[in-house]
């Protein structure tokens, strides 16, 4: 039989593969050999296998994870299967590569400061109504939590013709996108604004005149309309890089009525699990997609099931948000961030951190 197939040395001369690598990807059930001598553990591969190591090889150089890597190798010829993979991988480095000149340019702006010190102020016009809606889609997710004083606030962040608004707790995070003139072409350090701050100008923006004017500076927050005018320090925290968690890659979509997704939820079972900040208990509730693609909150979870657990509070907040009538929810599996978002309005949504139910 070994005159036959190629040794674990010979595989790894001609494919480029270390020999520790090939066992560590037989060990992951990604490229496992033909046959194990019983006596020695050595392992054997067929000639057929030298392709799928060379495609292997060429599959790591580009940084593919090992899931994806064990999709591509599995995936039935002509089914298009790899080529989605390698798709989708292709999108998440190209947003990476985004996202990296965005930061190096940020970079470059705070050196500038750094050796040339100036402060950089940034003049907004938003519309009163647009600022209202914005805040009130994001606001639910503001950390309270005293250990996490950066995140006590909202972000602020030009970025072109639109001002972002960002918060977070670490459990869950809320943007929203408003149209913005005035903002530099070039990317700006975001603002933290303050709870108590934020919540002064939502509190204002219901009799406004049709136009807000915002002044973004490293030391100063200010916001004014007519002829009223609110303003205070921000917060002199690095903010986290929201980034990282709006890369998704959802298997399911799924749009529905709001008040039919808030009922089940108000009215479906739960399970009580250390799911909240510092361990704390809280009610969770379990998705689950049935067999024509509905989502339903299930009793108990199965394990043919699609399921995502998530806390049932933080989930009726993000509900709540804004007020939509219509939902989209993007769903990546159990372990995979629950996106939901406005269909018409796709700068503002939320992303919930699923609960690992107990094995």
């Amino acid at each position: 039989m070994e005159s036959e197939l190629h040794s674990i040395g010979e595989l790894a001369r001609a494919s480029g593969l270390g020999v520790g690598t090939l066992r560590y990807y037989d060990g992951a059930e990604v490229l496992t050999p033909a046959w194990v001598d019983p006596h020695t553990g050595y392992r054997w591969y067929r000639p057929a296998q030298l392709a799928d190591a060379r495609l292997l090889a060429r599959l790591r150089r580009v940084g593919l994870p090992l899931a994806d890597i064990r999709a591509v190798l599995a995936a039935a010829p002509g089914s298009g299967d790899a080529r989605h993979v390698l798709d989708a991988h292709l999108r998440r480095l190209e947003d990476g590569l985004a996202d990296a000149r965005r930061e190096l340019s940020l970079i470059r702006t705070m050196i500038d400061q750094r050796e040339q010190p100036m402060t950089t102020t940034t003049h907004l016009t938003v519309r009163a109504d647009d600022l209202a809606a914005a805040l009130d889609a994001v606001r639910f997710a503001v950390s309270g939590d005293p250990d996490q004083p950066s995140l006590a606030g909202v972000l602020f962040e030009p970025d072109g013709p639109a001002l972002r608004l960002v918060a977070t707790d670490r459990y869950r995070l809320a943007l929203a996108e408003v149209p913005a003139t005035g903002a530099p072409d070039q990317p700006t350090p975001g603002t933290i604004v303050p709870t108590a701050l934020v919540d002064a100008l939502r509190a204002l923006l219901p009799a406004a005149p049709p136009e807000v004017h915002l002044t973004l500076t490293a030391g100063l927050f200010r916001a004014e309309t007519g002829e009223h005018r609110i303003e205070g320090t921000p917060l002199d925290f690095d903010y986290p890089d929201h980034r990282v968690l709006t890369r998704l890659t959802p298997q399911h979509r799924i749009t529905l009525p709001t008040a039919a997704l808030r009922t089940a939820v108000e009215t479906g079972a739960t399970r009580t699990l250390p799911s909240g900040p510092h361990g704390a208990e809280c009610a969770v509730t379990l998705l689950t997609l049935t067999e024509d693609g509905r989502l339903t909150v299930a009793t108990d979870p199965t394990a043919e099931d699609f399921q995502i657990a998530v806390n049932r509070d933080f989930l009726l907040d993000a509900l709540d948000a804004g007020h939509p009538e219509q939902l989209l929810l993007e769903l990546g599996g159990p372990i995979a961030p629950l996106a939901i978002r406005t269909p018409d309005d796709a700068g503002t949504f939320s992303v919930l951190m699923p609960v690992r139910l107990p094995a």
